[in-house]
C-alpha cells in the first residue's frame, strides 16, 4: 500500500442514476461507489463530470458561492431520507476556470481534452478540509512528516470498488476506526521522535502528543521491541483519544493512544498485523478495539458500508466505521493491503 495522496476533484464518469422515492425534483448520481443527490434531469449516464469528495474545501469564487449558506467544506448531508456524498459539477467548469482565471504557465492548467481519473484538485483551489488543532497538539514543529515513513491517510471503500471482486478473495481483520488525532511514533538512525498527522514535533512539556509518549515510556517499549525483533528502526502509528480531542466522544479522562500499525523504515514496509499485535502485548501498549478476525467481504460493497455502523467498543456513542487489514495479502506494494469504511450514521450524527 503505497502512501494515499487523496484526489479531492476528479474528473468521473456517472454509472447510474436512480430515482429517490418521493422526491420529484432530485435524483441520485452514482460516481465510483459514492452516491450524490443532483438536480433531477441535469445529468445522464454515461456523462463526464467533475467529482468533488466530502471534506473538500471550496475556494471562496463566485462560481462557488452558492455554497456560503452552508459552508464551503464539502459534508455528508441527508435528503429526503438519500444520504448523498460529494458534489458534482459540470465538466465545463473547468475550460471556463482554467481560460479565465488561471495563469498558463503550468501543464496541468493547459489540459484541453478532459479525460477519466484525472485530478483537477489543485486547478480548482482545492483544499482538504481539517478540524482546527488545539495549540497543545500542534507544538512546536520540527519539520515535515518523516520520510522514512508513510503517513496514515486510508483509502475509502467507494473508492476501491474496481478491485472489491479481487479483495472479496482475501481473509481481514477489522478494527474499529477511532475519532482521535492521528499520531505517529519513530526510532530512526538511533533517535526518538514524534509526528502528527503532517508534521514532525519538537518535544516539549505542553505537548498533548510527547506527554503522552513520556507517560508509557514509549521510547523504551520500542526498543524492547527492537531488540526482541531484531529491528534497526521502527515505526508505530495510532491514534490519540481524549481530553481535547475531537470532543473527546468517548469520554476519557487525560488522554490515551490507541496503535493500529507498525512499519519498517529500513525496508519501508508495513509489519504484518499478527506481529505488530505480538508486538503491542510485548510490552503493554493498547491497540485499537478489534471486531472481527477471519472475515470475508460481503457480495456487495454496499453491505459493507452498512456493516460499518454500530456501536464504538470503547464507549456508549456509534463507532466512526472500520478499517480492514488483510490477513495474508496477494499482493500490496509495502507489505499491508487495507482500507476504510466510514459509518454514514457517524458523519450524519456529527457533521451537523
Amino acid at each position: 500500500m503505497t502512501e494515499i495522496i487523496r484526489k479531492l476533484a476528479t474528473i468521473e464518469k456517472i454509472s447510474a442514476i436512480n430515482p429517490i422515492p418521493d422526491a420529484d425534483q432530485i435524483e441520485r448520481a452514482t460516481i465510483r461507489g459514492w452516491n450524490v443527490v443532483v438536480k433531477k434531469g441535469d445529468h445522464k449516464v454515461g456523462e463526464l463530470v467533475v467529482y468533488c469528495e466530502i471534506d473538500s474545501l471550496m475556494p471562496e469564487r463566485p462560481e462557488f458561492e452558492f455554497l456560503r449558506p452552508r459552508g464551503f467544506r464539502i459534508r455528508t448531508i441527508k435528503l429526503r431520507g438519500q444520504v448523498s456524498q460529494g458534489i458534482i459539477f459540470p465538466i465545463s467548469i473547468l475550460p471556463t476556470l482554467v481560460d479565465d482565471d488561471f495563469p498558463q504557465n503550468s501543464d496541468c492548467f493547459e489540459v484541453k481534452n478532459w479525460e477519466e481519473g484525472m485530478d483537477v484538485t489543485d486547478i480548482l483551489g482545492i483544499t482538504k478540509y481539517d478540524p482546527p488543532i488545539p495549540a497543545e497538539l500542534a507544538g512546536q514543529v520540527l519539520g515535515n512528516f518523516p520520510s522514512h515513513s508513510i503517513k496514515t491517510d486510508e483509502e475509502r471503500i467507494q473508492n476501491l470498488i474496481d478491485h472489491y471482486e479481487q479483495y472479496r478473495n482475501e481473509e481481514w481483520i477489522v478494527t474499529e476506526k477511532v475519532d482521535g488525532t492521528s499520531m505517529t511514533a519513530f526510532i530512526f538512525n538511533n533517535e526518538f521522535g514524534i509526528s502528527s498527522r503532517n508534521l514532525e514535533l519538537k518535544e516539549n512539556e505542553t505537548n498533548s502528543f510527547w506527554k503522552v509518549a513520556r507517560t508509557i515510556q514509549l521510547e523504551e517499549k520500542m526498543r524492547t521491541i527492537m531488540k526482541s525483533h531484531n529491528l534497526e528502526a521502527l515505526t508505530l502509528q495510532g491514534e490519540l483519544l481524549g481530553e481535547g480531542i475531537q470532543k473527546n466522544k468517548y469520554r476519557f479522562k487525560g488522554q490515551k493512544v490507541l496503535w493500529f500499525r507498525a512499519f519498517d523504515p529500513i525496508k519501508y514496509q508495513f509489519i504484518p498485523f499478527l506481529t505488530f499485535r505480538s508486538m503491542c502485548e510485548e510490552v503493554g501498549l493498547e491497540m485499537v478495539p478489534r471486531i472481527d478476525y477471519n472475515f470475508k467481504l460481503p457480495e456487495k460493497y454496499e453491505d459493507l458500508i452498512v456493516y460499518a455502523d454500530g456501536p464504538s467498543k470503547l464507549y456508549d456513542t456509534p463507532r466512526e466505521g472500520i478499517v480492514l487489514v488483510a490477513v495474508n495479502p496477494a499482493y500490496n506494494d509495502n507489505g499491508r493491503l487495507s482500507f476504510k469504511v466510514i459509518s454514514n450514521k457517524f458523519l450524519l450524527k456529527h457533521e451537523e
